[in-house]
């Protein structure tokens, strides 16, 4: 049996080149147990590289048993010639060891490359050799022997004690030609003892010269630790010695812990590179394993790899992530490809892998690789060892690091050594590292020891310093350092750092930290160590003192000295006392200048609040007046000012607020059970420029008590120096706590300076006891968004020092310049704020508006709110320093802000007083809005403000709400939100307020404030969304928050500022401002209380909304009185230059709601600004229903137009003129007769002439067409204008909606009816965005998303795609809107979308997204399948990730690469534009369901149901539609089918149009006959049309006799009904029913009947008949001998012999057969053909070559001679550009695979063959000219000159075109075995009757039911097979599998199907694992599947 076994996923083998089909024969030893039950795997290593390790599977039970052969067919990347290959199993099963006698692969495109490998050996851990995986070396010739190499391993355990092992060891020997492979040092003795000498020895093919060896050992046994001294191996066949000095530890708890090394020859130092691998196991039951697990990784190609790895001291617990640092001394970075697996021991073994995730610090490469399965024997296919592939999506780019070597050298001094953790840091001149702990596990750091660690570092630049420390002051911590030394081991740069002194609280200086300059030849300096004397003055404030520690950090031009606690003291014995100048020495290689301080204490001890004064900072021996002083003046205290116990200083005269930059720090903690943390949080930021120190989070802004809570939001405010632009943060935890594991969900950085903010999303566990036990993880940024750029102003403010001066209100200021205004700000600190005589200073963070400050400022608001107990404030003045223009404004004021001083008032407006700065008057400010005039209307602007509260418990709040809506101008102030328009109660949970804010122009939108008062019994309340419509600008703005505004959830807060979701703004036409002036009537009861409301009417039908000129009834009962003028200013749409006539009415009802009205008058300003138009409207009628006709309702049209214009010299100018009657004009638009031509979008015109013009109008209604702006099409319009005189031209244009906007215009054409003067505009050109210029073509893609079942999967966010190309060619934004009835992609959901975009050529990438801006808007997408018709490609990417702020990486879109997607050829689409022309007859148009199907020389579509569409297929109509066809041209012929139903079931088909898009070819197919069951003389349905093409019919018309023979056999005759299908050249004939044969009994015993089809298409030569009957009828078996075809156009009879059963009881039991056509059988193939051989040189320079060229071929059946194409000087070939064809007689070589092309010189001569000579080959196409198939061969490369022919370039086949008569050849009878897997989940089985359709190279199978008599088919889990004889279909492309939806539990859940073509052997597998089910994803009972390899 033959086995199509999957190597690996289609993405990775397109990396490696073309995919090669090789057949893997295993002979199995006749020797007793020499069968296995384990698992086999086959490795290939080639010429071009090494094939993924592939599982051998097979259906078979007796695979692999004794002498048996056994034959898999794999499918994998091709590696040339095989060289050598790995045969192995994984010692699982009962008998898992295997006696193997050879090996044969096959290179199934070319058989003559058939390889032996001889084993005749045991891979058996208990028989022969122990070995179970073998190196095997193959020859062409199987009577070859191989020459296996000997290698004699001698392995030294050390003399030291301890220093044997009872563990297995292992070892893997690498060379330039492979690696040995991982093998076990076991030959029975008692080996590795201590002091012993152990010999091995290993076969393995010759290895060339050895590189190194990897050794280690399983840590297996009580003693398991090795002392290695060294390895020695004798390389027997090339009589070479090896020598691997070691001389380390191989133990967990010795030396470093490694218990596996790389050895290079010599014991040359490894240049270890690490790899960090981190190995997730899954969170399932019983995911966990006791098993030892081993991963190897693989590099580019798999040439290189690893070796097997075990990865010791891991958990691989359920849920937990295992980290292993793995050095390999090799770069493999980036991985091709991970290999994971067990060792299968131990009680519960099995193991269920997430998956693996590497990162290489060397590359910055961070490589996932998914897994999602069981390595277990008893789980799924039994694996326990897998090949992991990277999805690439996934991979991330890291920070560099390059490995060092680290020397520590302890002085041999007594008590020299030291028990503590040693930390250091190093500096170069591009940066500093992280500090850095050393501790190994053993004793290290002992008297005159040398210890060597293994480090990464970054790239530094060249280092000046290190710092080394340890942080014990117990008195055996002491530690004597002689020096360090570090070597960077690829590169050899090597420093050393002198020390040569004590780290001892009592020794030397008493210090435990040490500065070390470096040293060596790459340091052109060695800087010099200082003495820094540092001063801490404390204040002299009540409580400054602190019993806290207290830190310092001096920071330079060159570096800093890192935090030193300040404990040794100079000059006082207790420290940092009130008025204390306390001095100690800071030692450190030189700063250079000190340019800050950096000072802090630890907040321990009972009074740790400290009052710092300043610092002062001198170099040791320098004069006082050098020193350098940094006043501070501050309390650093929890408690007081701003509650920051770290402060960085400046030197005195320099601003510490222009210094430093401010860090505004959200940390979320995870809303998930266990989440809260009790332990000290910290946090590094990583910059550009610089790096901050590593600060503790110990004093929030929000102050919300418990720190780090579930799901709350902790915010925090660093002030440091600039670091620049921000590239990652370090975040952890101290781990100390009773509850110190903290799951962190995101941080959030925004930094005001910058303008940035950045998103760090974490979602990760950062505890000891989940997932990877880390407690401190790096998150680099995912997104960094823009935000408003803010500067620093310093605010003093100043207390007056009068009695009773001091306030406790709150107190309010708001910062007025020339550029804009700040929010209002409130000035509290944690300190008492102004008390009487005071200066409080703040930092205040301002926005910019259109600039990066305010400008020069021109006032200031401040005021206080009256509340606590004694608010009266005095207040003295206002200092503002502007830090960036290091400018002071001076706000006098001196006067009461109280209600019972001065004048009462508690606000003040302050201008500076400086006479430099210019006053401005602000009376003006806050004018009412109520006065607003048309033009001041204008100017404003209304909003109407919707506020969405969540759908949360207690969402809703009884609070006050409030708004701030801020423009790029100013901003609308505080607006209560008080009256909904829409609830009484506002702002309840799940419901949306409406809301109206007017504002004079603030300008664009920038953001909004709201918030609300906390009063009211229940506050919290939680925002869902803002969104804010300005219909004067156009504009709708989504702010999207879902967030709580509760001082107990979330960070505290209530009131927030949004931002606007850009991708959910809409834009439209801005409404204009109408100011609409009402006349009553002055005659009796002329008034009205009724609800009057107007519509405005402009040309061609526009119209403005029906809107109501009264809000309230009080203003209707205020309005509309006798003799009244009321006047209203409403914003309505713009109806263009005219209005053409008014709707005005009431709705009625009231008391008196009768009306006169006299006239309505309409103002609206001119578009310039410059005036307005007054149109007037006179009524003088009653609005009653009593009175004059009873209308309440009138259409009024203007009668005269008063315009006042704004002239230049300032005069107005008033013109008043009567509306003239309109003349009326015809408008003739003809659109072009080119492909597209036509337009749905809506067309406007403009007609200008030498009196004026018409204004744009819309050309609404056409009188010639229904559908207007067709192709080819005339639209006439008629409008009404008046007198424009002469017409000189006009500008048309559309509004690119709608689907197909795009239009050709060819001309327009004006009749002016009065003169009968025509005008003719032409313009032949398109009006189209994406035409001309851009040439910009679209085509479909058809998308399926699937959203995940996990809880919260679901959104209602609008999702995208962008399709991305090569060259950032992409696609615009591709929205993927939902269908009307559902707003949601929901949980488990299956979504279908057909969108058109432009075509990118090869997809590289795709990104996916959606447009939800808050956190509650997340997506999990399954699953996204991108089909490309017109590429015949699918993708299917498996995504399983969240788009979501709050979920996984934090990423609301994600861009998938290419490489990730399974790649599937789903056949090539053609876009055809199809015209169906529908008969001008009575009821000719119908309901019914249409289906088409398409025949051409090259296939047939499948049957397509042509899409009504709403309307069309009526009476008449010619429509027009893209159809996306199969690449079957030329075409032949077309059969139309309807159903036959709907209440107009029949239908008069005229003629069908197919237009080619891609080469303009057009084919119409006529029928003019009704399709009907009543109307055709037939009674037919269904129709076939020839192809008309050039007006040559395509097909001609036969007349088919069927002479149909039943056997002489008993009970050969039938009752049934048979039909049948006839198929050849041109397609088949559809199904024929046998029904009217020339014998009255038809189909009995031995009869022949005959039977008649006239008016038929002749199919050409015949190749196959399918013939089947219904089984219906008393004796339904038939026994059918053959048929005769007779065709008469041709006069040829066609056999097709039978001589079976179609019978359920007889033979295989089917009812169906296929029969191959008897007339091929002649066909036989001859030994000898002519070949064809077409050469294309290409049309590059240099191209052509006046030499020779030979080829040979290589087919199926072998390999041809040399032939040789020969170049002459008469007859010159091979020229640039130029198709040279040649002729050869050769004998078959069948199927060509691949063909080898030389080229030589023409005199064949040696020295001819010149170097620099080459033949630039484009392509060459081989045509064998019997059967007369072609072959395709794209080349595109230079062949060199070359004189031997051993230099040549091999180039497989890429495409082959079979012609008729080799399909018709390859048709014999075959069984499929067609085995079908249901799934394992509830409910998986169906009880529903199941067909299956297969679809192959060579036609389908037609649909056949999968049915067994008395089984119980389709279970849950099961397995059924079955087998369907069917002529040979060649390669399989897919299969349809479907199910009639019967029985109780149709339902049914497909894992794949699975086919094997009983004659090859070969298996097709097609996974599905997707539902069959009306209820459930998609909807759908089938399913297309196509294979996978």
């Amino acid at each position: 049996m033959t086995i199509m076994c999957s190597l690996k996923p289609k993405r990775a083998i397109r990396m490696l080149g073309l995919t090669i089909v090789y057949e893997v024969v295993t002979v199995t030893g006749d020797v007793r147990g020499a069968g296995t039950d384990a698992n086999v795997f086959v490795t290939l290593f080639g010429e071009f590289g090494i094939t993924p390790k592939t599982h051998l599977t097979s259906k078979s039970s007796t695979a692999f048993e004794r002498s048996k052969t056994d034959v898999f067919r794999v499918k994998t990347n091709n590696v040339g010639q095989i060289k050598k290959i790995r045969i192995e199993h994984d010692n699982t099963g009962l008998n898992a060891g295997w006696f193997l006698d050879r090996v044969i692969v096959t290179d199934m495109n070319r058989p003559h490359l058939r390889f032996y490998f001889p084993c005749n050996n045991w891979l058996s851990k208990e028989d022969g050799d122990g070995l179970y995986v073998r190196d095997l070396i193959g020859s062409l010739n199987p009577m070859d022997v191989p020459k296996i190499n000997k290698y004699v391993v001698r392995v030294f355990t050390g003399e030291v004690s301890g220093s044997g092992t009872d563990a297995d060891v292992f070892i893997n020997i690498f060379g330039e030609k492979g690696d040995t492979g991982v093998r076990k040092l076991d030959n029975d003795n008692d080996n590795f003892e201590k002091g012993a000498e152990d010999k091995f020895t290993l076969d393995a093919p010759n290895l060339g010269r050895l590189r190194k060896i990897n050794i280690g050992h399983n840590n297996k046994g009580g003693s398991a630790g090795w002392f290695l001294a060294k390895v020695i191996i004798e390389d027997i066949g090339n009589k070479c010695v090896y020598q691997f000095p070691v001389g380390r530890w191989f133990a967990l708890d010795e030396d470093d812990g490694k218990i596996q090394r790389d050895i290079l020859v010599g014991g040359t130092e490894a240049t270890g590179i690490v790899y960090n691998v981190a190995v997730v196991t899954g969170d399932i039951r019983g995911a966990g394993t006791n098993s030892k697990i081993h991963v190897i990784l693989h590099g580019s190609k798999g040439l290189k790899n690893s070796g097997k790895i075990f990865l010791e001291g891991g958990e691989f617990e359920r849920a937990r992530t295992d980290l292993f640092n793995v050095e390999i001394a090799a770069l493999l970075s980036p991985l091709s490809r991970v290999s994971i697996g067990h060792d299968n021991c131990g009680v519960s073994s099995g193991w269920f892998c997430e998956k693996v995730v590497v990162y290489c610090p060397f590359t910055g490469i961070e490589q996932t690789f998914p897994c999602g399965k069981w390595l277990d024997e008893d789980e799924g296919d039994g694996l326990i060892e897998r090949e992991l592939y990277e999805m690439v999506s996934l991979r991330q780019r890291r920070l560099k690091k390059s490995p060092w070597s680290l020397w520590i050298w302890t002085s041999d001094i007594k008590n020299a050594g030291t028990d503590a953790t040693i930390f250091f840091q190093i500096y170069g001149d591009k940066g500093k590292s992280d500090e850095m702990k050393l501790d190994n596990n053993s004793d290290n750091f002992e008297t005159g020891q040398t210890d060597k660690f293994m480090i990464e570092l970054p790239d530094l630049g060249t280092f000046y310093k290190l710092r080394i420390w340890h942080e014990k002051r117990n008195p055996f911590a002491g530690w004597h350092l002689n020096k360090v030394t570090l070597l960077k081991t690829l590169t050899k740069e090597k420093y050393s750092f002198n020390c040569g002194r004590w780290l001892d609280i009592n020794e030397d200086d008493n210090e435990i930290v040490r500065e070390l300059p470096a040293e060596g030849s790459l340091v052109t300096e060695v800087m010099p160590v200082i003495k820094y004397r540092v001063t801490v003055c404390t204040g002299t404030v009540s409580g400054s003192g602190t019993d806290a520690n207290v830190f310092v950090c001096l920071i330079g031009d060159q570096g800093d000295t890192g935090d030193r606690v300040l404990y040794n003291c100079i000059n006082t014995v207790n420290k940092f006392e009130k008025g204390n100048a306390d001095e100690f020495f800071v030692e450190a290689v030189t700063l250079k200048q000190v340019r800050r301080v950096r000072i802090g204490h630890d907040g321990k001890g009972g009074s740790s609040g400290w009052y710092l004064a300043k610092v002062i900072v001198r170099e040791e021996g320098q004069p006082e007046s050098e020193a350098v002083e940094f006043p501070c003046y501050r309390w650093l205290d929890k408690n007081e000012d701003d509650g920051q116990i770290v402060r960085e200083l400046v030197p005195a005269g320099e601003s510490p607020m222009l210094k430093n930059v401010s860090y505004h720090i959200s940390v979320k903690t995870g809303d998930i059970p266990g989440a809260s943390s009790d332990s000290k949080v910290f946090i590094k930021l990583y910059g550009e420029k610089a790096d901050s120190s590593k600060e503790t989070l110990l004093v929030s802004d929000n102050d919300l008590g418990n720190y780090f809570e579930r799901g709350r939001v902790d915010e925090f405010t660093i002030d440091t120096m600039d670091i620049g632009k921000i590239n990652r943060i370090l975040i952890g935890h101290d781990n100390v706590g009773l509850r110190s594991g903290w799951f962190l969900a995101s941080v959030q950085i925004t930094v005001p300076v910058q303008g940035r903010q950045y998103m760090f999303p974490c979602n990760r566990w950062l505890d000891k006891d989940e997932a990877d036990g880390r407690v401190e993880v790096e998150v680099y940024p995912s997104e960094i968004l823009p935000i408003e750029k803010l500067i620093n102003y310093e605010v003093s403010v100043v207390t007056g020092d009068v009695r009773a001066a001091g306030t406790n209100a709150k107190v309010f200021m708001q910062i007025y310049g020339e550029t804009g205004k700040t929010e209002l700000i409130i000035l509290e600190n944690r300190s008492n704020n102004f008390e009487r005589g005071a200066t409080d200073i703040f930092k205040v963070d301002v926005f910019t508006i259109k600039a990066i400050d305010l400008g020069e400022l021109k006032k200031l608001r401040i005021r206080h709110d009256n509340t606590g107990a004694s608010p009266s404030w005095f207040l003295e003045r206002v200092e503002i320093v502007d830090l960036k223009e290091s400018t002071t404004y001076y706000f006098p004021c001196q006067r009461w802000l109280a209600v019972e001083e001065d004048d009462g008032q508690i606000v003040r407006e302050l201008v500076p007083v400086d006479e430099a700065f210019v006053k401005k008057d602000s009376e003006n400010d806050g004018q009412s809005l109520a006065t607003l005039g048309l033009e001041q209307k204008a100017k404003s602007t209304t909003y109407t403000v919707k506020v969405k509260t969540g759908d949360k418990k207690n969402a809703g709040t009884d609070a006050n709400v409030f708004i701030t809506l801020y423009g790029s101008k100013d901003d609308t102030g505080i607006v209560s939100l008080k009256a909904s328009k829409i609830n009484k109660n506002k702002f309840e949970r799940g419901k949306v307020d409406d809301f109206t804010v007017e504002s004079v122009d603030i300008g664009d939108l920038k953001k909004i404030k709201i918030g609300h008062d906390n009063k009211g019994n229940s506050t919290g309340w939680f925002l869902e969304w803002v969104e804010i419509d300005a219909p004067s600008l156009g504009q709708c703005l989504k702010f999207p928050c879902g967030r709580w505004l509760d001082k107990s959830e979330d960070d505290g807060a209530i009131e927030r500022i949004i931002f606007p979701a850009e991708l959910q703004t809409t834009e439209y036409i801005p409404f204009v401002p109408y100011e609409i002036t009402v006349y009553t009537s002055d005659i009796f009861g002329a008034g009205t209380d009724a609800d009057v409301f107007i519509v405005l009417y402009g040309s061609d039908g526009i119209c403005t909304q029906q809107k109501s000129l009264c809000l309230n009834k009080r203003e209707q009962r205020m309005y509309f009185e006798r003799n009244s003028v009321n006047q209203f200013i409403v914003e309505l749409e713009d109806v263009g230059d005219i209005i053409e006539k008014i709707r005005i009415g009431h709705k009625g009802g009231g008391l008196n709601s009768g009306w006169h009205l006299d006239r309505v008058a309409i103002r609206r300003l001119l578009p310039n600004g410059k005036g307005s138009e007054t149109v007037t409207f006179p009524c003088e009628r009653w609005l009653a229903k009593s009175e004059d006709d009873g209308e309440i309702v009138r259409e009024l049209v203007p009668s005269d137009i008063f315009t006042e214009k704004l002239m230049k010299d300032g005069t107005l100018k008033q013109i008043e003129e009567e509306v003239d009657d309109p003349l009326e004009g015809n408008i003739s638009v003809f659109t072009g007769d080119i492909y597209g031509a036509g337009t749905d979008a809506n067309v406007f015109i403009n007609i200008y002439g030498d009196l004026g013009d018409t204004g744009e109008r819309k050309l609404s209604k056409s009188e010639t067409n229904f559908n207007k702006f067709e192709r080819g099409q005339e639209d006439t319009f008629t409008i009404q204008a008046v007198d424009l005189g002469i017409l000189y031209k006009i500008k048309i244009r559309h509004d690119n909606s709608m689907f197909s906007p795009d239009w050709f215009l060819e001309k327009v054409e004006i009749l002016d009816e009065t003169t009968e003067e025509s005008f003719i505009f032409l313009c032949e050109r398109w009006l189209s965005k994406k035409k001309e210029d851009k040439k910009i073509d679209l085509i479909p893609y058809h998308i399926t998303v699937t959203t995940g079942t996990e809880y919260d999967s679901s959104t209602d966010s609008r999702v995208y795609l962008i399709i991305m190309g090569p060259q950032k060619v992409q696609t615009e934004r591709l929205w993927l809107d939902l269908p009307e009835g559902k707003d949601e992609f929901a949980d488990g959901s299956v979504e279908k979308f057909s969108v058109w975009g432009l075509d990118v050529g090869e997809i590289k990438k795709v990104e996916v997204g959606h447009d939800g801006a808050t956190p509650e808007s997340c997506w999990l997408v399954e699953e996204i399948t991108i089909v490309v018709p017109t590429k015949g490609v699918m993708y299917n990417f498996v995504c399983k990730c969240w788009l979501a702020r709050d979920k996984g990486d934090g990423l609301t879109s994600r861009i998938l690469n290419i490489l990730d997607a399974d790649c599937v050829n789903v056949g090539l689409k053609i876009l055809y534009e199809v015209t169906v022309v529908t008969g001008d007859i009575e009821s000719g148009g119908t309901d019914a369901s249409i289906f088409m199907t398409v025949f051409g020389s090259n296939g047939n579509t499948e049957e397509m149901q042509l899409d009504k569409n709403g309307d069309r297929f009526e009476r008449g109509q010619e429509d027009s539609f893209i159809m996306e066809i199969a690449d079957i041209a030329p075409l032949r012929k077309m059969r139309i089918r309807t159903d036959g139903k709907g209440t107009r079931p029949h239908w008069f088909l005229e003629r069908i149009i197919l237009k080619n898009l891609t080469n303009q070819e057009v084919a119409t197919f006529t029928y003019g006959e009704w399709l009907s069951k009543l109307k055709n003389a037939k009674g037919s349905l269904v129709c076939e049309m020839p192809a008309v093409i050039n007006d040559e019919q395509m097909m001609e018309d036969t007349t088919y006799t069927l002479q149909v023979k039943t056997s002489d056999v008993g009970g050969a005759g039938t009752d049934a009904n048979v039909s049948l299908i006839l198929f050849g050249e041109n397609g088949d004939s559809g199904t024929l029913a046998l029904k009217e044969s020339n014998k009255s009994n038809k189909f009995e015993r031995n009869q022949m009947d005959e039977f008649n089809f006239s008016d038929m298409l002749s199919l050409g030569d015949l190749c196959k008949v399918r013939i089947w009957h219904d089984n219906k009828g008393i004796a339904p078996g038939w026994h059918l001998e053959y048929i005769d075809v007779i065709d008469s156009s041709m006069d040829k009879t066609f056999r097709f012999q039978c001589d079976r059963w179609l019978a359920k009881g007889e033979d295989d039991g089917q009812l169906i057969r296929e029969l191959a056509c008897a007339n091929n059988d002649i066909l036989e193939l001859k030994e000898r053909t002519t070949y064809e051989i077409a050469t294309v040189t290409s049309d590059r320079e240099d191209a052509e070559t006046k030499e020779n060229i030979w080829i040979i071929l290589e087919g199926k059946l072998g390999r041809s001679k040399e032939f040789l194409m020969e170049n002459s000087s008469k007859k010159r070939r091979f020229e640039r550009g130029a198709t040279d064809t040649f002729q050869f007689s050769s004998k078959n070589v069948g199927d060509i695979a691949a063909i080898c092309v030389g080229h030589c010189p023409k005199d064949g001569k040696k020295s001819s063959a010149k170097a620099d000579v080459f033949w630039h080959v484009q392509e060459i196409i081989i045509t064998e000219m019997e059967l007369c198939n072609k072959y395709f061969f794209r080349c595109n490369v230079k062949i060199p000159l070359r004189y031997k022919r051993r230099d040549y370039k091999v180039f497989e086949c890429a495409k082959v075109t079979e012609s008729f008569a080799s399909k018709a050849r390859s048709l014999v009878p075959v069984k499929y075995e067609t085995i079908v897997v249901t799934g394992f989940e509830k409910g998986a089985g169906t009880d529903a009757n199941v067909f299956i359709t297969i679809f192959g190279l060579n036609g389908d199978s037609g649909k056949r039911a999968l049915k067994q008599k008395f089984r119980n088919l389709f279970e849950r889990g099961k397995t059924n097979r079955f087998y369907l004889e069917i002529l040979d279909m060649g390669e399989l492309k897919k299969v349809r599998i479907e199910h009639d939806n019967s029985g109780l539990a149709p339902g049914w859940l497909v894992e794949r199907v699975e086919i094997t073509n009983s004659a090859t052997g070969v298996t097709t597998i097609f996974p599905c694992g997707k539902w069959l089910d009306e209820n459930r994803g998609d909807g759908l009972i089938w399913r297309e599947l196509f294979p996978r390899y």
